[in-house]
């Protein structure tokens, strides 16, 4: 490792102090007062430097076996990643059940069996040996939790999904959460909400309370760990019950947790849950909200995968086919009638497939109808929903692209109004999942171009220390979030006047059956992980000294 002064910087230490023009040292991968001989000078006139940007819920998992650089994260500054989210993690796993893993992984997630088949290699069951398969490999840090649905099934098998578990079966989960914590892992990842393959659902619900301390107890005796669980959001006094039950976990054994997501979309909702988790800390419980900043909006492709489809059997046994023989039967003129009649619209939920507007298209017949709504369509031709669907797809060999924009998370007073309370955390990203929906990574950037300099609701330091030293210190990433001297040197150098996302690009870099939604970004000139330079404005360095954290 070599020692670099980054000099002539403003420097925002990620602390909640203002701004102040200074040089930062860095040797041998740490923050340290001074450093007399640099190897090398980074001129950083102009620019803001802090310290790297933590995502709190991401499911790279997967990615990190091919891709340690978690593209594109570190573009947008993110310098440590947290995986194994949703209550699945891809250890610990016996090697008859990888299939059940792929497939809660390909509904809950996104992510496609053939991108499993091509790239992830099943060399490891424990927990520990993931975590020894992806080190050595990482451009970015990493924090994993371990799935509590993964670790359930490895220990109970099909009756992970019947029953609660005996006393034994704890027993053994926790000496499984025993080792992972030993061995790095950050916490434990459960779900209130997410149902499998087979629409049943997933192991982690059906664990009762003394199953869920006595792995947050395990978790805990290690000296740190954070319990991040999906609430059920569709019911709004089961996400209270939730967050209730999260206060009893975080008091019976002394950790905190973490409830993703709390979106800002107006009404009672956002209030009565920070009222909730107000008053699980005022019992001295610690449970934090994870909130994201931008407006939750996503793309359907019948090419693709699609969570919107997940209501409608017929429709996503086409869509779970290969991509050849989706087109077959999206074709085929006996099955359209069933796809028609089934897929009523849902004028009134959020997702609602009827109010997506067409985006991108290949056909000359369709560049018409670009702009304009399913329902619009439907109205004016005087066909059905299914019908508007289907006729545009196939003229494009199923990659009309249609938009949900402006709707989930759209309140922005809401949004900074959670971002701004004690009880919440910057992250919900979704980073690595829904990729042919969505770019979960830019949240970072986002925070930066549109909360703090184009609106200035929340100043430059409020909005670094978000990102940075309240999840370290809150989620037991140590010796990491602020530039004070001993700390890990992640660090970002950025131009505040400039960053920016540039325009959602769906490209053909993924393994399997798969492509993707990527946002990149401008104004980042340097991202360091661990005192080595891994991204600068001329793309990304060879050197991977990314860390387990």
């Amino acid at each position: 490792m070599s020692s670099i002064l980054i000099k002539n910087g403003t420097v925002v230490d990620g602390t909640g102090a203002a701004p102040i023009q200074r040089n930062l040292a860095i040797n041998e991968g740490k923050i340290v007062d001074v450093v007399a001989n640099p190897d090398r000078v980074i001129d950083a006139e102009h620019r803001i430097v802090s310290p790297g940007f933590i995502d709190i819920h991401t499911h790279f998992d997967p990615q990190l076996c091919w891709d340690g650089l978690a593209t594109p994260s570190l573009e947008h500054g993110v310098t440590t990643v947290v995986i194994g989210n949703c209550s699945l993690s891809l250890a610990p796993v016996k090697p008859d059940g990888t299939g059940k893993l792929i497939s809660m992984f390909q509904v809950i997630e996104d992510i496609k069996k053939p991108t499993f088949d091509a790239a992830v290699p099943w060399c490891w069951e424990t927990f520990p040996e993931y975590l020894d398969f992806i080190r050595g490999k990482l451009g970015v840090n990493v924090g994993a939790l371990v799935g509590h649905s993964a670790v359930r099934a490895y220990v109970m098998g099909k009756a992970s999904q019947e029953r609660a578990a005996t006393t034994q079966e704890i027993d053994t989960m926790c000496s499984i959460i025993a080792e992972a914590m030993s061995a790095g892992a950050l916490g434990i990842s459960s779900s209130y909400l997410d149902m499998d393959e087979e629409m049943r659902p997933v192991p982690s619900r059906f664990a009762e309370i003394d199953e869920k301390i006595a792995l947050a107890k395990a978790m805990a005796a290690s000296g740190r760990g954070v319990w991040q669980v999906v609430p059920y959001i569709v019911d709004i006094e089961q996400s209270l019950d939730n967050i209730r039950e999260l206060g009893d976990i975080s008091l019976a054994a002394g950790i905190p947790c973490s409830y993703q997501p709390l979106l800002g979309s107006g009404g009672r909702a956002v209030d009565v849950q920070l009222q909730a988790l107000r008053e699980q800390h005022e019992r001295g419980a610690r449970v934090y909200g994870q909130t994201m900043p931008r407006t939750f909006d996503m793309n359907m492709r019948l090419s693709e995968t699609s969570m919107l489809f997940y209501g409608y059997p017929s429709w996503k046994a086409i869509m779970d086919l290969p991509a050849a023989e989706r087109l077959q039967k999206f074709s085929d003129p006996a099955t359209r009638r069933t796809l028609v009649d089934e897929l009523v619209p849902r004028e009134s939920g959020v997702f609602s497939i009827a109010q997506m507007r067409v985006g991108d298209v290949y056909s000359e017949e369709n560049k018409t109808y670009q702009g304009q709504t399913v329902a619009e369509i439907a109205q004016a031709e005087g066909k059905a929903i299914g019908e508007v669907i289907l006729d545009l797809s196939l003229r494009d060999n199923l990659d009309t692209e249609f938009q949900l924009r402006g709707v989930v998370n759209a309140d922005q007073e809401a949004v900074v109004r959670l971002i701004e309370s004690p009880f919440c955390h910057f992250g919900a990203s979704d980073a690595g999942a829904h990729i042919t929906q969505f770019c979960g990574t830019g949240d970072t950037t986002y925070l930066l171009s549109h909360f703090v300099r184009d609106s200035g609701r929340l100043p430059l330091e409020r909005g670094i220390q978000c990102m940075t030293s309240e999840l370290a210190h809150d989620w037991g990433i140590r010796d990491r979030g602020t530039l004070e001297a001993g700390q890990a040197a992640d660090v970002v150098i950025f131009d505040a006047d400039k960053v920016a996302i540039t325009k959602d690009e769906f490209v053909d870099d993924f393994p399997g059956e798969a492509r993707r939604y990527v946002r990149r970004a401008t104004g980042f000139d340097h991202v360091l992980v661990n005192g080595e330079v891994v991204y600068n404005s001329d793309g990304y360095s060879e050197t991977r000294p990314g860390e387990i954290v």
